[in-house]
């Protein structure tokens, strides 16, 4: 068991019968009462995101996970299928365990989390950035740039991110996966 003290980003808890992963937390002190934990949690299952409030010094159960290295083969549909580095065995999951499943292109390495209790996949953190080739966008208009215009640009992966107008076709883009937003171009 653990108290709302040990509460950080991916730790992962049972709570109403299913188990969630902490996305965002917030102890707060107020000047008049008790203090308290804010939290925001992703249902590991279902992917709901859930806003709950937890009493400071609340008993927490937490999950006792591992984390490995897979790297993603290929999506049939609703499943994912992924690689151990280690063993090279591999596993499928429902799409609702990626948080975001439109910027994962095959070959990439991702970290999966595993309860240790039934060997069972959890969820799936992403990479901070990936590199994406610009699939298709429209061209910039010149003498456009006095201000931080962005146009829509989709990616090989097929996920839509707006971009600068510099940016063409055939370009690489590195994007942010925890915004899906655009972070620089990269330059072979």
């Amino acid at each position: 068991m653990a108290s709302t003290s040990d509460i950080r980003n991916g730790l992962c808890i049972r709570y109403n019968h299913d188990i969630f992963k902490i996305i965002e937390f917030l102890h707060v002190k107020p000047g008049k009462g008790p203090a308290f934990v804010r939290t925001k949690m992703k249902s590991v299952t279902t992917g709901k995101v859930l806003d709950n409030t937890f009493s400071a010094g609340h008993k927490i159960d937490d999950v006792r996970v591992e984390t490995h290295k897979f790297q993603f083969l290929y999506a049939d549909g609703e499943f994912y299928h992924f690689m151990n580095q280690e063993d090279y065995t591999q596993i499928r999951l429902l799409e609702a365990a990626l948080d975001r499943p439109d910027l994962l292109k095959e070959g990439e390495v991702v970290t999966v989390l595993i309860n240790t209790e039934d060997n069972m996949p959890l969820s799936v953190d992403m990479p901070a950035s990936v590199i994406l080739e610009v699939s298709h966008t429209e061209p910039g208009v010149k003498g456009n740039t006095a201000t931080n215009a962005t146009k829509p640009a989709t990616v090989e992966t097929g996920a839509e991110v707006n971009v600068p107008l510099f940016i063409n076709e055939g370009d690489k883009i590195k994007i942010e996966t925890e915004k899906g937003t655009y972070k620089e171009r990269v330059k072979e």
